[in-house]
């Protein structure tokens, strides 16, 4: 059995479906990032998970334990980190972690040792007497994580982590949060791919409310791609390079890579895995003057894997709709 079972999880605000029939499992020891765009239904299944909120249909089920039928039994094998970091700032780091520690119950006589133990995990020793406030957003966000753990739960959520960190920070805070993951199963929630692959071990993609992909990142990324991937960098890339690039036969899609400049583009092209179509593809490039700069094959990427799926949900979703 999975530490942590989503069975068919559906939230309705009104009339909008803001997660539908979300369904994925953890195992012991694991960091599954649940990944999405902003708006996807990352938080709200987070609150759900944590039974913040309750769902308008489906259950999960925690360490074997129900979110309806055993909520409090839940909530006490979890540790939440929500996307907006619950702080008494005007309490000192070590004061309020043992005011979490009360309130989830540990008992007085080891809540010094539990104390103790989140401010080391955390390398907070050099802040522990120091009032939140005063703190960067990189040492609150530690002491947001340090409550979370400060009871020892099997099971970590932690909402969008690093939001609004500097990049030493964001550095600093994933590590943290991988070394965390030996001795915690973790939910990992954000939008950033970097992340993911940084952090994960396995990945559930949610978009528009609902599961489109849910594997270990190797079996993803080896599962996703039809055909083999060529990158072609384009010194005079036409509007419609990638419209005149499908015509080719045997490609399957072509795309723009998003992080090309005007004077200087990659486009992905992927196609048929019994062909090699570089030669008759650096020809079209030559013959059209688009300034062919280099191209080669490629390895499927997150990001590949990302803009994929959802981009083939999304226009599945609007052939839905009309």
């Amino acid at each position: 059995m999975a530490m942590v079972e989503v069975d068919n999880l559906s939230k309705v605000y009104g009339t909008w479906p803001a997660v539908t029939e979300v369904s994925f499992g953890v195992e012991q020891g694991e960091i599954l990032g649940f990944l999405g765009p902003n708006g996807a239904g990352k938080s709200t299944t987070m609150k759900m998970l944590t039974c913040f909120q309750a769902p308008s249909s489906g259950t999960a089920r925690i360490g074997g334990f129900d979110i309806l039928e055993d909520s409090v039994e839940v909530r006490r094998l979890i540790g939440y980190l929500p996307e907006s970091t619950p702080l008494y700032r005007d309490m000192t780091v070590r004061g309020y972690l043992h005011y979490c520690a009360a309130l989830r119950g540990v008992p007085r006589r080891d809540r010094d040792d539990r104390v103790d133990e989140s401010v080391e995990k955390m390398h907070l020793e050099e802040v522990s007497d120091t009032i939140i406030g005063k703190l960067s957003k990189g040492f609150r966000q530690r002491v947001g994580i340090g409550q979370a753990m400060v009871h020892n739960p099997p099971v970590l959520i932690l909402d969008e982590p690093t939001i609004g960190l500097d990049p030493r920070q964001i550095i600093d805070t994933r590590s943290l949060i991988k070394g965390l993951g030996q001795d915690h199963t973790i939910i990992l929630s954000t939008h950033i791919l970097q992340e993911v692959a940084v952090v994960c071990s396995s990945l559930a993609i949610i978009n528009g409310g609902r599961i489109v992909a849910a594997d270990t990142i190797d079996n993803l990324t080896g599962k996703s791609r039809e055909g083999v991937l060529v990158q072609m960098r384009l010194k005079r890339a036409p509007g419609d390079v990638t419209e005149r690039l499908k015509r080719v036969s045997g490609v399957l899609t072509a795309r723009r890579d998003q992080k090309g400049s005007a004077e200087d583009q990659t486009v992905v092209v992927e196609h048929k895995p019994n062909l090699d179509l570089r030669e008759e593809l650096g020809a079209l490039a030559v013959k059209e003057g688009w300034g062919l700069l280099e191209l080669r094959r490629a390895e499927t990427t997150l990001e590949d894997l990302f803009l994929r799926i959802t981009t083939q949900d999304e226009s599945r979703v609007e052939m839905d709709r009309n």
